[in-house]
This record gives structure tokens, sequence and C-alpha cells, in this order.
């Protein structure tokens, strides 16, 4: 899937509330950092001051991104053929939604055995950890850790970093405020497509999965359970 990675990385501006460039499109790489797999999970989900106030972040495409895993959901609509499992959990496929990965393979100290294997299938590979999804607030990343957290039936959970095992329960919870893109002028909303570490994470009800951060815990501490409990993969894009 041929896609200008332009678009991406104003896709990871949006999620992440500071500007992101192509190494490329940088004038200055003295004055930028290069954004890492493993800063963008805390960066992302954790309000991460010492990354959000630099002047911008910079990716190279092939060392960030991984087009070989890339999928187009956009025209496919759920079949009873396609139910599959991922961490021995219903995998619910994005469908109406286009797929961009990211290239997290070996990024970890623990191996890969959270990704599973790729293709499509019906059952979970050993040590595989089930897929959710994190509808992000567009001006970034604070208030995605909240003390309170209203779901539909308005009974709050407590703190920590929520998604969803269902594509449409994020969409909810990506806010009204849509990325349009200067490159193209088009218009998308921004999910982020994650594996999350069964041990890790709480079943509120069916459609909301939490990871737990109690108040109190320190920045140090709150970065560890981040990155042992919930791990981006892909950004998906769904024109508006």
């Amino acid at each position: 899937m041929d896609v200008d990675k332009h678009i991406l990385t104003e896709a990871l501006s949006a999620i992440l509330g500071v500007t992101v460039k192509l190494q490329s499109d940088c004038k200055d790489l003295d004055g930028a950092i290069k954004l890492q797999i493993a800063n963008l999970t805390t960066l992302a989900l954790l309000k991460n001051e010492a990354l959000a106030v630099q002047p911008e972040l910079f990716v190279i495409s092939d060392d960030f991104f991984d087009p070989s895993f890339d999928f187009d959901f956009t025209n496919m609509s759920e079949l009873k053929s396609d139910e599959c499992m991922r961490g021995d959990e219903p995998y619910k496929r994005p469908y109406g939604w286009m797929r961009f990965t990211l290239k997290v393979r070996d990024k970890y100290p623990d191996g890969n055995a959270w990704l599973g294997t790729g293709g499509w299938r019906s059952r979970s590979a050993p040590g595989e950890w089930p897929v959710s999804y994190h509808g992000t607030d567009l001006q970034g990343a604070a208030g995605i850790i909240q003390s309170q957290y209203t779901a539909g039936d308005r009974q709050a959970y407590g703190r920590g970093i929520y998604s969803s095992p269902d594509i449409n329960v994020a969409y909810v919870f990506a806010k009204t405020k849509n990325l349009i893109s200067q490159k193209n002028g088009k218009t998308n909303k921004v999910i982020m497509q994650n594996r999350i570490n069964p041990k890790k994470r709480e079943i509120k009800n069916k459609d909301i999965w939490l990871v737990p951060i109690p108040e109190g815990t320190s920045a140090e501490k709150e970065k560890e359970i981040v990155e042992s409990s919930i791990r981006p993969y892909g950004l998906l894009l769904k024109k508006v």
C-alpha cells in the first residue's frame, strides 16, 4: 500500500500534540529529537513533558513504519466467517479504517510473542496479547490518563489508560476534533491500534478495558506500567 509518509507524520503529530516530521524535512536536526517506538508508547499515553516541550520530533521512515503489515479495511464489512482471535479474545477488525503499521518487532526486551504471527487466523498464538483501540484526543496527550472516566452507563472506573476491544467504542472517545491534512486537505479521524497485556488490564465491561494507574504513582513507575501493559502497533485513519 503506497501512502505519502507525510500523512502519517501528521497523524503522529495530532496524537502526540507535538510536531513530528520525517528526518528529510527537518531543517535543524541538532534541535530535534528522534522519536523512538518506546517513546511513542509513553508520549501518546502519558503526558510526557520532557518530550512534549521539544520544538519538534523526527522519524526515519524505514525505522518507524512497517508497510509490509499495512492493511486496507476501508471497503470491508464484518462477516460471520471473519471471526478470529488474538490473545484468547475475539479480535474485532477495524472495518472502515486504513491501518498503517509501526515497526515494533524486536523493539521490546521480552521478544515478539505479544504480537502473535502475521496473517488472518482464527486462533491465538502462544503468548499473544489481545487487540485494543485507543480513541485519542487530537489536542494532545493531556487528559488521556484521567482521574475519572465516564462510560456509557455513567459509571466511573478510576484512573489509568483506557482502551476498548471495539473500534466503534474507541471512535466515540476520539473526541470531535478532526485531523485536516496540510498535505492533501483531506479530513481524518485517527485511532491507535494496540496490544494489551492480559495480565495487566482490568475488564470493566465488554467494551472498556483499563490499565490501572493509582493516584500518586511516580512518573517513573507510570512509564514502567504503561510500557509493560499496552503497546501501540498501528495508526488507523478514517476519512470523515
